[in-house]
């Protein structure tokens, strides 16, 4: 006996679907708050707390900024540009960089790479693009895990489910205000917005059948007992940022109220703190008196006047140096990128062997973020195509080299290496190593075929002058004498 299980209707969501969408909701808001804090001290509006000590209730609205959290993340970010797309086994790549283009993803690269180092991870989503052909190229977005979630199996290395809630807006003619949820599955894409009676109301189902999440989480520093990434804010970072802006708002006191030397007066008379009219002068009158005119006392000695030395800040701004010290190398920042300096400024070389911790960490990350974008443009031509690209082509993501040599160091190594015999003079290869971008070499390639070609065609009219001249005038060499052919013309 079978069991006939009614359809559901399209515009409605299934127990199943409601109970994921749920879970997934609740671990997208429990997590907010703390991405929420890490994006505050990126963008230096933490709220320090007050020790209640040595600030006066006058100055506690007073906010001191330091950004040592966005120069730490922003160093990294900037060592990781990406600059292309290609087939590992030199096929032509001209769909790949279609796509890439289509999405602006060298410019969106940067924005995932600075959210996923800030938060700890990115999600990159794929979609169709809406025009219902091949030639429409697939959607390939960046989103935050401030509105996004992914749930992960681990042991697959796929995601099984994403959720993710944006102003309905982004997808269909609505209020602004208005929310929607977009609940990505292994077989189809379901949006929904609030209904008037409660719960969520389908608007559309993607029907795709890929039968896989097309969503792919770039993560930061994953550990195999924490795989959804951790930004580089850590707590360390946070409390040495806290520690430095309370020294910085501590100076801020210091200047209101120590900047100043006090001065002190012994022996004088009360007449001495009064104007021509008899009134007391205030005490920022008789301060700022440059000149301070005193009459003997009834014995005839004259006041003594002095003062007390001023505040010196020199210890509060070696305490900044000691926390910029500490925050570099939570970074592996070289001291000078956070403001430390000495007085014996350091050699190029040495500044270069201070940057080898940053450069490793870019080029970690590089391996890690360019695997997401490797898995995110399969996806994009798993939709094109409606069938998985051949797992036997592998896609490689082109980066910038995260170490910055310079120009001389970059093309003497190429030299030596094509002198070598170890890379051939004409390789795209060495081209790379040199430093030339991705659009350079691309350049440079058709210039050399257009150069060759040319050289083709004065070698062949060389020939057949030389044939010409060698018979006297005589009749036309036949195409075997000449000794060229339709290829030797480039």
């Amino acid at each position: 006996m079978t069991l006939s299980i009614p359809e559901l209707p399209l515009l409605t969501l299934s127990d199943d679907e409601l109970a994921l969408v749920q879970m997934l909701r609740a671990d997208m808001l429990r997590d907010r708050w703390a991405l929420q804090l890490r994006d505050a001290y990126f963008n230096g509006e933490q709220l320090i707390r007050d020790l209640g000590i040595s600030i006066p209730p006058q100055l506690r609205g007073l906010h001191t900024v330091i950004g040592w959290p966005r120069v730490g993340v922003e160093s990294l970010e900037e060592r990781l540009d990406l600059e292309a797309f290609r087939w590992a086994d030199g096929s032509d790549s001209g769909e790949l960089a279609e796509i890439a283009e289509a999405n602006d993803l060298f410019d969106e690269s940067s924005l995932a790479h600075l959210d996923a180092l800030v938060y700890g991870r990115e999600y990159l989503a794929v979609g169709s693009g809406g025009c219902g052909t091949d030639e429409c190229p697939p959607l390939i977005t960046a989103e935050s895990p401030l509105d996004m979630t992914l749930l992960w199996d681990a042991r697959l290395r796929v995601g099984t489910a994403a959720l993710r809630e944006c102003a309905a807006d982004s997808y269909i003619d609505a209020d602004p205000e208005q929310r929607m949820l977009v609940l990505y599955l292994p077989d189809q894409t379901v949006m929904a917005v609030p209904s008037p009676s409660g719960g969520w109301e389908v608007v559309d189902r993607d029907i795709h059948n890929l039968g896989i999440v097309p969503v792919v989480r770039m993560a930061n520093r994953q550990r195999t007992a924490d795989r959804v990434g951790r930004s580089e804010i850590t707590p360390e970072v946070m409390s040495i940022t806290d520690a430095a802006c309370r020294r910085l708002m501590g100076m801020e006191v210091a200047a209101e109220f120590f900047g100043a030397p006090a001065r002190y007066i012994l022996g004088a008379s009360e007449a001495a703190f009064q104007d021509a009219e008899g009134n007391a002068k205030s005490a920022w009158e008789t301060y700022i008196g440059r000149v301070l005119a005193l009459e003997r006392d009834e014995d005839g000695a004259v006041p003594d006047v002095g003062q007390f030395p001023a505040h010196d800040p020199t210890g509060m701004t070696k305490i900044i140096d000691l926390y910029a010290r500490i925050m570099s190398s939570q970074f592996g920042l070289p001291p000078h990128m956070l403001g430390y300096t000495t007085d014996n400024p350091a050699s190029a070389d040495a500044i270069r062997s201070t940057e080898a911790k940053l450069v490793k960490r870019s080029e970690r990350r590089i391996r890690r973020f360019g695997k997401a974008w490797q898995d995110a443009m399969r996806l994009a031509l798993w939709v094109r195509h409606g069938e998985p690209p051949d797992k036997a082509k592998r896609i490689e993501t082109v980066f910038r080299n995260p170490a910055t040599p310079t120009v001389a160091a970059q093309v003497d190594a190429t030299v030596k290496l094509v002198q070598a015999g170890v890379l051939p003079a004409d390789s795209d290869v060495t081209l790379e190593m040199a430093g030339f971008t991705e659009a350079q070499r691309q350049r440079i390639t058709v210039d050399r075929r257009r150069t060759a070609g040319r050289a083709g065609s004065t070698a062949l009219m060389d020939r057949l002058a030389e044939i010409g001249a060698n018979a006297g005038g005589g009749a036309s060499p036949e195409p075997a004498e000449v000794g060229v052919g339709v290829d030797d013309l480039g």
